[in-house]
């Protein structure tokens, strides 16, 4: 069973810094690309960054110079990297995957973070 848990959300002031990270089981995480999801309340969840098996990172250009996404092949983890976060930065961030060969996603449960004096 793939399972994708988010852990270090939370309530940050505006200019300030977090990163979430996210531990996988159930796949051979180096051979998955990964990338971070974001939802703001009434919005799309939009995607965030990527990180391909083989090291290559996207952003969306909103996040680009504040976010970086990373991952731990030995621990079988991605994380998102966030500095000089803003109020508009305040939505549910998800981790997801995709299985290289069926193309089936896989979701986390989701994690608040909230960006507010």
């Amino acid at each position: 069973q793939v399972q994708l848990v988010e852990s270090g959300g939370g309530l940050v002031q505006p200019g300030g810094s977090l990163r979430l990270s996210c531990a996988t089981n159930g796949i051979i995480f180096s051979l998955y690309d990964m990338a971070w999801y974001r939802q703001a309340p009434g919005k799309q969840r939009e995607l965030v960054a990527t990180l391909t098996r083989q090291g290559t990172s996207k952003y969306a250009d909103s996040v680009k110079g504040r976010f970086t996404i990373s991952r731990d092949n030995a621990k079988n983890t991605v994380y998102l990297q966030m500095i000089s976060l803003k109020p508009e930065d305040t939505a549910v961030y998800y981790c997801n995957t995709q299985a290289p060969l069926s193309g089936r996603a896989y979701w986390g449960q989701g994690i608040q973070v909230t960006v507010s004096s």
